[in-house]
């Protein structure tokens, strides 16, 4: 069993608002959480600090306004900016049993549709907004969404900042009845999913589920051996990021420290410094942002770095590649970076967030496996040299163009169970099968918000021969391999085209390393129905400095698709390359190739290709 290798944490269902206060009365003079800003390109950043005595007492303060508009039970809609406003009005909710629904201010471009679609599921009491937002959306076109929604203005200026023991201890006495009153199978809040595969849906995050699975991720990073500061750039929406630098910091009692995610894609560096400048580092971000840090940092700024007391990195959100670990190791190992600090990990909101992970007691590991063997649904681990990349293979040096690639362990499942099952059957799969995920524990969330049958569906599956509590499944697919989870592709993802199948991420990543018109991470690949069958098509963006004439689209077209065809034996219908932006992104940055594809078939990109995609389809 994966779950075996690693010790269950202990099961404590105190809520988050039992630890703010316990906290609060320990260590109310103790360093809590701190918000880094950065005012302009230049700054080293300012650090604004609460004490958990100061975080309690801000939280309490928005408790008290937060209940004067909703009741227990109702929602209430965190439209935000990043910051410790955001931390204490997320704990407020919880204080006054207000379900939270994490979002994001509604001036963050390109996702005013996704805001009011969620508003409209999640019916909300009242939105908490800052003064200057909520003056800025109703005098903009968001307006009339918040119309019916009374607003609670948060200033954290205003709030009381109070954080005498003394004031602490007779607080937490005189909550002590109302706290004990909270159901742990309440709702504390709904997690929208990012919308990558299906329109939004609010995951229901019960109080012992976030708890569950924060003690979860202490347990797999060991937080206990040594001084630990999360360190997160990741929206405090995003469900990575709210566990880790929200939930793990109050259940284990650690500091925890914030920057915007716009200043860390202004300057990655600013984030590895922070890193640098904590004892025992936790983190996590996609596999595209240790892309960019080894693209856009300097080997001057390299040279400055010190991240030898990083214990943990965690990569997840999105595939991990291999090429990525990599990289940002070369990039970054002469700072001291520990190799094992990289974390390949697993995991989804319906599950809080947290599964499965490498862990940092040992380095990634990669497995390099027979491409032909994982179309048929199966992991084919390839012999030979340790060191050999599928680069070098491809390249002639090894097994042969096209015949290997590359997967990364995403380890072991940690307070839960996990298991692969054959998605039409439900029958458990042995290790080195291709099929879904599925998990159960604690820290799987109670449904989906309103949607009763869809819930039933995913939230309540039986799996034949394992009793009779049901497991979550995930939609992702992978195999158990040598007791590690491989995590392959998503299940509605997946291109089945010809008989075989076929994974966009793939087919991407291909794509890319023959085109330097390609913007990285930029490309959705997907299938569209023909008169003979499934066909595959790709939408790239192609970099800002181009303006692509027919013939650079042309070149451009027959260049994937010998690609394609060399490594994966598949034929590509059509690449359109695409002005920058108008690949369609998920809330957390994800290319969202469902709703690519929806444009694609609307006819929204025809404009941007002058070839002729039965002509190319020929050529």
């Amino acid at each position: 069993m994966l779950s075996d290798l690693v010790p269950n944490p202990a099961v404590d269902d105190r809520p988050l608002t039992d630890r703010l206060r316990h906290w609060a009365v320990e260590r109310a003079h103790q360093r809590a959480f701190t918000f880094v800003d950065y005012p302009d390109l230049g700054s080293p950043g300012r650090h604004r600090t609460l004490t958990w005595g100061q975080l309690y007492s801000r939280a309490e303060a928005i408790s008290a306004q937060v209940s004067e508009a909703a009741r227990p039970g109702e929602r209430a809609a965190l439209l935000m900016p990043q910051g410790l406003d955001y931390v204490a009005a997320f704990l407020g909710c919880l204080l006054a049993r207000v379900v939270a629904v994490p979002l994001f201010p509604p001036d963050l471009p390109g996702h005013e549709s996704r805001i009011a679609a969620v508003l409209e599921d999640c019916e909300p009491a009242c939105a908490l907004m800052t003064p200057d937002g909520a003056h800025a959306a109703l005098t903009s076109a968001f307006a009339p969404v918040l119309d019916r929604v009374p607003i609670v203005p948060i200033d954290g200026a205003r709030a009381t900042r109070s954080a005498a023991t003394s004031t602490a201890r007779q607080t937490a006495t005189h909550a002590s009845q109302d706290s004990q009153a909270i159901d742990p199978d309440e709702i504390a809040y709904l997690q929208y999913t990012s919308g990558s595969t299906r329109i939004p849906a609010g995951v229901m995050i019960s109080h012992r589920n976030v708890v569950a699975n924060a003690l979860q991720g202490i347990a797999a990073f060991d937080t206990t051996a040594g001084p630990t500061t999360s360190v997160g750039w990741l929206p405090l929406f995003h469900d990575m990021g709210l566990v880790l630098s929200i939930a793990e910091p109050i259940v284990a009692g650690f500091p925890s420290v914030l920057m915007d995610p716009v200043a860390f894609l202004e300057k990655p560096e600013r984030w590895l410094r922070l890193l640098g400048a904590y004892p025992g580092a936790l983190s996590a971000a996609p596999n595209f942002a240790y892309e960019y840090c080894v693209a856009a940092v300097s080997p001057e700024q390299v040279a400055d770095l010190r991240l030898d007391r990083v214990r943990a990195l965690l990569n997840g959100s999105e595939p991990v590649r291999a090429s990525t670990v990599r990289r940002f190791q070369q990039a970054f190992g002469g700072t001291g970076l520990p190799p094992q600090s990289q974390c390949p990990s697993y995991g989804l909101a319906e599950a809080t967030v947290f599964v499965a992970t490498n862990g940092p007691a040992d380095a990634p590991m990669e497995v390099l496996c027979s491409r032909e063997a994982l179309t048929a649904g199966r992991v084919v681990a390839i012999p030979g040299d340790a060191d050999q990349r599928p680069e070098e293979v491809e390249a002639g040096t090894g097994q042969g163009e096209g015949t290997v690639t590359s997967l990364v362990s995403c380890g072991v499942s940690v307070g839960q169970e996990l298991r692969i099952i054959d998605p039409a059957t439900k029958a458990l799969l042995p290790q080195d099968v291709v099929g879904e995920i599925v998990v159960r524990g604690p820290n799987v969330g109670l449904g989906y918000w309103k949607r009763a049958e869809q819930s039933a569906e995913v939230f309540a599956v039986t799996v034949p021969g394992t009793g009779d509590r049901p497991w979550l499944r995930t939609g992702d697919l992978g195999a158990i391999h040598r007791d590690r989870l491989l995590v392959t592709g998503r299940l509605k993802d997946l291109l089945i085209v010809d008989g075989r199948n076929h994974y966009p991420q793939d087919l991407e990543e291909t794509v890319q390393a023959g085109l330097d018109c390609v913007r990285k991470g930029r490309i959705a690949v997907f299938s569209v129905p023909g008169s003979r069958g499934d066909l595959a098509v790709a939408v790239a963006e192609h970099r800002r400095d181009l303006a692509p004439d027919r013939e650079l689209r042309d070149e451009a077209a027959r260049t994937a698709r010998a690609r394609i065809s060399t490594a994966h034996g598949l034929h590509l219908h059509r690449l359109v390359l695409v002005p920058p932006g108008s690949v369609p992104r998920t809330s957390s940055g994800k290319v969202s190739r469902s709703a690519c594809r929806s444009a694609y078939l609307r006819g929204e990109y025809e404009l941007c290709s002058t070839s002729d995609p039965e002509r190319e389809a020929a050529g």
